[in-house]
């Protein structure tokens, strides 16, 4: 018979990996508590917020009104001279393909649906350790508004970003190349003009290593920004932001933008972690590098690894097996199957293009992959 426990789960970081996890694990019949250090939820904001209609259909997120921003219904894609195909599925579909979501809001509204299911909320918590027990729990270390505390559980879920914390606790490697860690930087501006299409610019001329773009927000807002590797250029973000603005074939369209928010972070363009679990741990989420390494949404990926821990685990734990390495192999091993190994061949796409020396081959490389990426007929749409 299994021991008790204050929780089956405890889940660190609540981002839409971890409160999807927790919603979907206590909808399963589990015990949940989903800590997170922060005291609001999705802040700071590090990402644009574009996210799949068919995403959120998958893990069961109705598009509220709560919290999205813009629809979207298709892509432009740009080559660095300004060259651009149009994918409008407005001829086609009627319904968005896709919306911008206000991250904070977003954020907001999965972990209330967690609660709603059940899951137990914990902010300003941050993990500081766990200690296994010889009855076959860990015991959890948390630091609660201030104070110590601490609660037992069968397994720890790890979604707690790229510098991983509970991953460290499992000796898992966490630390990633700078080479593979995009610095990004946005403008959210007013005075745009913005066709309900995400616009995408590749180029080593604006962005090395990366690309930038210009995305709808609703309400007279829209979000200009890009990301470079560091390892590609001597200058940070936000000074090829600011020259994409004023130099590049957008120039025109941006120059009476009125920026009203500034953004910014780091985005992983990793391959994902080979080793996703240990001895009462599974890892999900940008901690286990869950991130689309040619684009680097994470949002959909996020979700979707979420969803399928939730469900393992919540299967997993109504059996009698101990919550080892071994056994909680088998989430990494569902997630490759649903996922996973698709993400690893967009991995190796990205490698390639980049291994190629000549500029200008890899620009069109890039250009070639991005464009593709968006078609109908893409096998990796929906990554």
């Amino acid at each position: 018979m299994r021991a008790n426990v204050d929780y089956d789960l405890v889940v660190v970081g609540s981002g839409p990996a971890g409160a999807t996890a927790a919603r979907v694990a206590a909808r399963g019949g589990l015990s949940v508590l989903l800590v997170d250090k922060k005291q609001e939820l999705g802040a700071p904001i590090q990402c644009s917020g574009a996210v799949s209609a068919n995403a959120l259909k998958e893990v069961g997120v109705r598009p509220e009104g709560e919290f999205v921003l813009d629809a979207v219904h298709g892509f432009v894609t740009y080559d660095a001279d300004g060259t651009e195909e149009i994918l409008d599925y407005r001829r086609h579909r009627d319904e968005p393909l896709g919306y911008v979501v206000d991250r904070r809001r977003f954020d907001r509204h999965l972990a209330g649906l967690a609660e709603q299911a059940g899951a137990e909320l914990w902010l300003k918590t941050e993990a500081t350790g766990h200690t296994p027990r010889p009855d076959g729990t860990t015991e959890v270390h948390l630091t609660r508004l201030g104070r110590p505390v601490s609660v037992t559980a069968h397994v720890v879920v790890g979604a707690d970003g790229v510098q991983s914390q509970v991953g460290r606790w499992a000796g898992i490697q966490t630390r990633i190349k700078l080479k593979e860690l995009a610095s990004c930087f946005q403008f959210v501006v007013e005075g745009v003009e913005t066709r309900g299409l995400l616009e995408i610019v590749t180029g080593e001329r604006w962005a090395p290593g990366g690309y930038a773009w210009l995305f709808p927000k609703g309400h007279g807002h829209a979000e200009v920004g890009l990301g470079v590797a560091r390892t590609m250029t001597e200058q940070d973000a936000r000074w090829h932001l600011e020259r994409f603005m004023t130099d590049s074939f957008l120039a025109d369209r941006l120059k009476g933008a009125r920026i009203v928010e500034v953004q910014g972070g780091g985005v992983p363009l990793a391959a994902p972690l080979k080793r996703q679990a240990a001895d009462h741990i599974v890892l999900i989420g940008d901690a286990a590098r869950h991130v689309n390494p040619i684009t680097g949404g994470g949002i959909h990926t996020a979700l979707r690894a979420g969803t399928i821990a939730g469900t393992f685990l919540a299967d997993f734990l109504a059996g009698d097996l101990p919550p080892t390495a071994e056994h909680l192999e088998g989430c990494h091993q569902q997630w490759l199957a649903e996922l996973g190994t698709t993400m690893w061949k967009l991995y190796d796409l990205k490698t390639g293009i980049f291994r190629e020396r000549d500029p200008a081959r890899r620009d069109a490389l890039l250009h070639a992959t991005m464009t593709g990426y968006f078609r109908p007929d893409s096998e990796y749409r929906k990554v």
